[in-house]
């Protein structure tokens, strides 16, 4: 498989590149690999790279996109910070991605048992270890949490159902925020030029489904 050139890229939809991904992750998933020449990429990427899809995941050292996705070097860009989220930087890297070098996807992928997630619901023990740019990153979930909490549910890490609703809204939460943070972005997937889709990663099996 090589990789892929400005004439290749502009002939992807954004529905050809989710599929791109959809079957990379199949491949994952049965041990599969595509059969890429990665040296050749390298040669065939140096002068340029025309990536079809934008990828925001978490640095949880199980969610490397180009992996779990099966995808090899100059195919997607990929965005990560811990617990997934969008801030105006981040958002500047995904306007560049669609709206610069032509990329047709934006994906937000959260993943099961998500440490940041975690660090969100378990704030008050976190907030007196003394690390003042972690609690700052943890309270960015704090909005989400007082959303969707039920009354007299256990704020915690060790409540399983809890910290998958959180995973799955904080998705949601930063597509929203992609969307109206970025007009430009929303132009885009206004136009049928981009998508903007949600996607969970499960660590213990593999398989990636879309929210």
């Amino acid at each position: 498989m090589k990789a892929h050139t400005h004439e290749t890229q502009s002939t992807i939809t954004p529905e050809k590149a989710l599929t791109f991904l959809k079957d990379g992750n199949q491949r994952f998933v049965n041990n599969l690999k595509a059969n890429r020449d990665l040296l050749e990429q390298v040669n065939a990427t140096r002068e340029g790279q025309w990536p079809f899809a934008v990828v925001l995941s978490c640095i949880d050292s199980r969610t490397s996109a180009e992996l779990i996705f099966d995808q090899g070097l100059g195919d997607v860009f990929s965005i990560r910070i811990a617990g997934n989220f969008v801030n105006q930087d981040i958002l500047g890297s995904m306007e560049f991605g669609c709206n610069v070098a032509g990329s047709k996807l934006v994906v937000v992928l959260g993943h099961t048992k998500c440490g940041a997630l975690k660090g969100g619901l378990d704030a008050a023990q976190i907030q007196g270890m003394g690390m003042d740019n972690l609690n700052h990153l943890i309270n960015h979930f704090d909005p989400i949490i007082n959303e969707i909490i039920e009354e007299g549910e256990e704020r915690s890490s060790k409540n399983g159902a809890l910290l998958e609703r959180l995973n799955q809204q904080n998705v949601k939460s930063a597509i929203e925020d992609i969307r109206t943070q970025s007009s430009t972005l929303k132009k885009l997937e206004d136009e049928g030029k981009i998508k903007i889709v949600g996607a969970n990663y499960n660590v213990e099996t593999g398989v990636v489904t879309w929210l």
